[in-house]
């Protein structure tokens, strides 16, 4: 029996694909637990519109982290910490407060998990953070870390 997986299923298939099974295996495992249909003309069908579909969803998304990474480095943030009088920080800059900086300066939603910062900034001056987008795209953005 010819089965259209609808879930990633251990030695068998990922999801989407089409797998054949013994009648047995389809009816007694696949089935009753929702794992899969039979690969009937419709259900096909379905598959071929969902697949269509996601690729349509993931060239969007490609396409809207590509024009947000354009913005972001083009850009530059001004973060502010303390430090003292001979330069010498007193904190660090984190992703969190470099999210909150684009957010306010620039006006542009950007998630802190999506920053690759390997340790905090912990030196005045100008830095430059990758921000990775999507898999496919990584932005570079400037950050500006001044005595507060």
């Amino acid at each position: 029996m010819d089965i259209v997986l609808l879930e990633d299923v251990k030695a068998l298939g990922k999801k989407g694909q089409v797998v054949k099974v013994t009648d047995g295996y389809a009816r007694n495992y696949i089935l009753p637990r929702k794992l899969g249909v039979e690969a009937t003309p419709k259900n096909l069908n379905e598959l071929k519109l969902q697949k269509a579909n996601a690729e349509k969803m993931a060239a969007r998304q490609l396409q809207e982290a590509k024009e947000l990474g354009g913005k972001l480095s083009a850009a530059s943030v001004t973060v502010a910490i303390k430090a003292g009088e001979n330069g010498k920080a007193f904190g660090s800059v984190s992703g969190k407060e470099i999210a909150k900086a684009v957010s306010e300066q620039l006006g542009l939603e950007l998630d802190k998990k999506k920053l690759v910062l390997p340790e905090p900034l912990k030196v005045l001056g100008v830095h430059q953070v990758p921000v990775k987008l999507h898999k496919d795209v990584t932005a570079r953005l400037t950050v500006n870390v001044v005595a507060e």
